[in-house]
Order: C-alpha cells, then sequence, then structure tokens
C-alpha cells in the first residue's frame, strides 16, 4: 500500500514565544490605532486651518473608511491565496506612506484624496492581523493573548488622544502625522524577523479583478449618495436616482459574478452559516456606534463644550477605558472557562444603553454623567468587537479564514462608514437649523460679530475660540444637540444587534489552531488521495486471490463471482 508522508507533530508554544510571534503584528496594530487616534482630537483644528466645510470634516473621515472597507475582503481573500506575511508588510508600508503625505496636506481636498491610500493600509492590517494571530493561536487560548494585546492597544488609544492635542497645541497639527513614523519602522523589522505563517496551499492564484471593481464602484456611489443628498442635490432629483441605480446595479453585478468566479472576494456560501451571518448583522450594529463615537466625541467636545484639542483627548478617556478595559477583562474570562455568549449579550444590551444616553447629550450636561455615558459605551463595545472576528474564526473552515474574517471587518466598517456620513449629514443640517432658529432676531453690534456670522454662513467648521462670546454659547448649544440628534440614528441598530447575537450559536471554542486544521486536513486529503489510488488500482489491474495468486485483469468484483460459483 502506498505510504503517506507525514508533517512532523506541532510543538507547543510557550507564552514568551506566542508573543515573539506576534511582536510585528501588535506593534503594526499599534502604529494603526496611534496615527488615527493622534488624530482623532486635531480634527476639528485641521478642518478649520485647510479651510475646509463640515461636508469635508466628514469626509475626511468617510474617505478613510470607505478604503479600508472596500480593500478589506481583497486583501483577506489574498491571505487564503498568497504569503500573508508579504501582504501584512505591504498595507504596512502604504498605510506609512500615505500617513507621511497627509502631514504635507495643503488644502482639505488633497488630505481627503491621501486618507484613501491611509485606508487601503488600515484595511490590510485590520483584517491581516487578525488572520495571522487565527494561525498562531487557538480560538479558546485567543482571548488571554488577546487580552494582554488590548492592553497594548490601550497605550496607543489612550495616549494617541493626548499626545495628539499636546503635539497640536505644542508645534501644530502636521506633526501628528509624523510621530508614528518610527513606531512603523519598528515594525516592519519585527515582522521581517519574528513572524513566521504557513504559506497557502493553492498553486495558482485566481483573483477577482472584476468583482473589485464591482464593489469599489458599487459602494464608492451609495456613499455619494448619501453623503451629497439633501445638500448638494435633493433627493428625488434625477442625480440623486441615477446615483441610487447605479449603485444598485454594480452591486447586483458584484452579487452575481460571486456566484461564478473561481476565488469570489465575498464568497455567498459563507452566508449559509448561521454564524457568519448573524455576526455580519451584529457587526453592522457595532460598526456604527463604533465609528460615530470616535468620530463625533472629539467635535462634543471641542465645539460643544469648547475643549482644546488636549483638554478632548483627556474627557475621552472614560470611553478607553470602558472599551480596553472589557476587553482584556472579557478576553481573559473567555479564555479561561471557554463561555462567550453571555459577555456578547451583555455587550450588546450596553452598546444600546451607552448610544441611548449619547442621545441625550446636550451642551452643559455634567461631565461625570458624560464620563458614565462615554463608559457604558466603551464597555459594551469592548465585550462584543473581537469576540465577533473570534466566533466567526471558530466555526469557519479554515481553508476560509481570510475571506470570513475580513468580510466580518468589511461590513462593520461599510456599515460605520454609511452611518457616519448619514449622522455627519443630519449634524450639518441640525447644527445649521438650530443656529439659524437661535440667531432670530439678533443684531450683531460689532465687527466681530458680524465677521463671525459670515463665517458661520459659509458651512465652514467655526474655530470656536475666535468666535464672541454671544455667538459662541448658540454654537456650542447647536453642535451638543446636533450631536445628540446624530446617535438616535445609533439606536435601532444598536438593538438589532442584540438580537442577532442572541441568535448565533452558542459553539464550543476549539483548541486547534488553524494552521493546525489545515494541517490535518492537507494529510487527510493525502490519504484519501492514496486510498483512491488503491481502489483504481484494484479495479484495473488485477487482485490478490485468496488463495495468493494475482488475476491478470479483471475487478474484484469478478474474483468475488469466481470465488462463488467454486464454493457452489
Amino acid at each position: 500500500m502506498t505510504s503517506t508522508p507525514s508533517s512532523p507533530p506541532e510543538q507547543t508554544r510557550s507564552a514568551r514565544e506566542v508573543f515573539t510571534a506576534i511582536s510585528g503584528l501588535v506593534v503594526g496594530m499599534f502604529v494603526a490605532v496611534l496615527s488615527g487616534t493622534v488624530v482623532s482630537t486635531s480634527m476639528p483644528v485641521i478642518i478649520a486651518d485647510l479651510g475646509g466645510t463640515q461636508a469635508q470634516y466628514t469626509w475626511v473621515i468617510t474617505a478613510s473608511l470607505l478604503a479600508t472597507a472596500v480593500s478589506t475582503p481583497i486583501w483577506g481573500k489574498l491571505a487564503d491565496l498568497v504569503d500573508r506575511k508579504i501582504l501584512v508588510q505591504i498595507s504596512l508600508i502604504l498605510f506609512t506612506v500615505g500617513t507621511v503625505i497627509a502631514g504635507f496636506s495643503t488644502d482639505t481636498n488633497m488630505l481627503i484624496a491621501v486618507r484613501v491610500l491611509q485606508g487601503i493600509g488600515v484595511g490590510g492590517l485590520m483584517s491581516l492581523v487578525m488572520i495571522a494571530v487565527a494561525l498562531i493561536i487557538s480560538p479558546r487560548e485567543r482571548g488571554k493573548y488577546m487580552g494582554v494585546v488590548g492592553g497594548i492597544m490601550a497605550l496607543g488609544t489612550i495616549g494617541g488622544p493626548l499626545l495628539g492635542g499636546f503635539l497640536t497645541d505644542a508645534w501644530g497639527w502636521r506633526s501628528n502625522f509624523f510621530v508614528g513614523v518610527p513606531f512603523a519602522i519598528i515594525a516592519l523589522i519585527l515582522l521581517q524577523f519574528t513572524l513566521h505563517l504557513p504559506k497557502p496551499a493553492k498553486a495558482k492564484v485566481s483573483i477577482d479583478y472584476f468583482g473589485i471593481v464591482l464593489l469599489a464602484v458599487g459602494v464608492s456611489t451609495l456613499l455619494i449618495w448619501v453623503s451629497m443628498g439633501g445638500s448638494q442635490f435633493e433627493w428625488d432629483s434625477a442625480t440623486s436616482i441615477a446615483l441610487v441605480v447605479g449603485a444598485g446595479v454594480a452591486l447586483a453585478a458584484f452579487i452575481t459574478v460571486e456566484f461564478f468566479v473561481k476565488e469570489p472576494i465575498v464568497p455567498m456560501s459563507l452566508f449559509r452559516n448561521r454564524t457568519f451571518t448573524l455576526s455580519v448583522i451584529a457587526s453592522i450594529a457595532i460598526g456604527v456606534s463604533m465609528f460615530a463615537t470616535s468620530v463625533f466625541l472629539a467635535q462634543y467636545f471641542q465645539l460643544a463644550r469648547g475643549a482644546t484639542p488636549t483638554e478632548s483627548g483627556l474627557m475621552t478617556i472614560p470611553m478607553i477605558i470602558g472599551q480596553m478595559g472589557a476587553s482584556i477583562i472579557i478576553g481573559q474570562l473567555v479564555s479561561r472557562f471557554g463561555k462567550w455568549k453571555a459577555w456578547m449579550v451583555l455587550g450588546s444590551i450596553l452598546a444600546v444603553i451607552g448610544v441611548s444616553l449619547m442621545a441625550t447629550l446636550r451642551y452643559d450636561t455634567p461631565f461625570t454623567l458624560v464620563a458614565v455615558y462615554m463608559f457604558v459605551l466603551g464597555a459594551g463595545l469592548g465585550m462584543v468587537m473581537q469576540n465577533l472576528t473570534l466566533i466567526v474564526q471558530n466555526d469557519t473552515p479554515p481553508t476560509q479564514l481570510g475571506a470570513a474574517s475580513s468580510n466580518v471587518n468589511f461590513f462593520r466598517t461599510i456599515a460605520g462608514t454609511i452611518g457616519v456620513t448619514i449622522m455627519g449629514s443630519i449634524l450639518s443640517t441640525s447644527v445649521g437649523n438650530y443656529i439659524a432658529d437661535d440667531l432670530k432676531g439678533f443684531t450683531p453690534t460689532s465687527q466681530e460679530e458680524i465677521d463671525a456670522l459670515t463665517h458661520l454662513a459659509s458651512g465652514d467648521v467655526p474655530k470656536m475660540n475666535e468666535l464672541p462670546d454671544t455667538i459662541r454659547t448658540i454654537v456650542e448649544s447647536a453642535y451638543g444637540l446636533g450631536i445628540a440628534d446624530a446617535f438616535m440614528i445609533a439606536i435601532p441598530l444598536a438593538i438589532l444587534g442584540v438580537i442577532a447575537i442572541a441568535f448565533i450559536k452558542n459553539k464550543p471554542l476549539s483548541t486547534k489552531t488553524a494552521a493546525e486544521q489545515l494541517r490535518e486536513q492537507a494529510e487527510e486529503s493525502v490519504i484519501d488521495i492514496a486510498e483512491a489510488e488503491v481502489a483504481a488500482s484494484l479495479n484495473t489491474t488485477g487482485a490478490i486471490r485468496i488463495d495468493g495468486t494475482k488475476t491478470a485483469t479483471g475487478s474484484v468484483a469478478v474474483i468475488e463471482r469466481e470465488d462463488e460459483e467454486r464454493g457452489r
């Protein structure tokens, strides 16, 4: 009988070896988190300095999110086909180059364009890091390690806004884009020498280029319609109808193509898995809450409460403590006891409570209450976000690990992008209406007030420290009410997230890494092939008789008939 080659047994890694293996991934994620949070508190200053409008403020955020969303499933699918280590390095390089160029932006349009390049890099890092971790660590043990990783991410998340505010106040906002470059270089070096991942077994790579184009066109057109409708054109205008039809046709064509191509970007077979489908629905709800909070909290503190960028960073600490604290603690508990569903249901309920509380914000809400609101929402997001990816990886064949992991992130990102765009549109409209209502009957008495009213009429984001006190209070109140109105959108989606998580199958976490599962499948495939070859040989070249002689031709069935006749 044909012998089957055997793979060497997997050696159990120590905790130190695991952290060494993922050290470059952790630093890479740290760079991505730091770069985003460093800029978050400075965005009002950046847009005001570049002469941008509220609509452009939103587009600076959504341009990066859109690029992240479109590229995430592409990176994930490539991870099932080509060398994952090289993909991680390429995504980090793209992100770093985009970040540096952003620091030299001369106007808002240039900043928006460069944020697209940043977003492509982020899409790679966010999906590939989790895929690499899944190859190294089993689902049951992953929470323990990711809890510590979450603590390192907390350093970037908590320190980012503070560092960004300090840099902006001391050396200007451009310095924010350069602070992460040394960390990016360190990450690239660590990735080269510490990260060792199994390469995909597929010899021939087939990339769904047509699907990539259709996905990019469909999602981009949809986002343009959502962001510009009601301001650049009427909702019932010919332009609006053309954009809706164009987006619908492109997305319908994309879905159709995915059924027929050899290696689809979004395998439709994944949606037959209940865990994946419900996790996507929950990710949509969580994505809107997560992105909305990160985008609008900085505006709330600086435009509704008059805080400086540094103060704004300090004020977000309760949110970060809630999110990272819950992620670390719950990650440890999940690894220790293997139970995840109760924590996720609790987290989704806390997310509903958190966004509902955010919808009550006013410019003069006591900061103690605001801190409680942020902590509750942060804790809810921390319990759910990483665990959604974990349970999908736990219930997905390892050959589709990249596609499944990245598509959960894709739907979360695209939902967050569209949600933030809609909320930004609501915020812009609400702020304009509130300011107009409060200024009825107001008569300016100085040139300073006349200039301030002219600036507000242009739609540009105001520089709060330059407004006269009489107008500043009106603007702060308008932004407080407008941001609360925007958060109303997130409430029904958060409720939908609770329902989706409640119906996810409570499957025990596996104790095998994805790499071990892939190797076992390969060994089983070799055995199956060998057995098939033996069977084919018996059926075509002859077989051994019971008496030890061999038939010249024929099959096992012929031998059995001869023996049966001899028995008679």
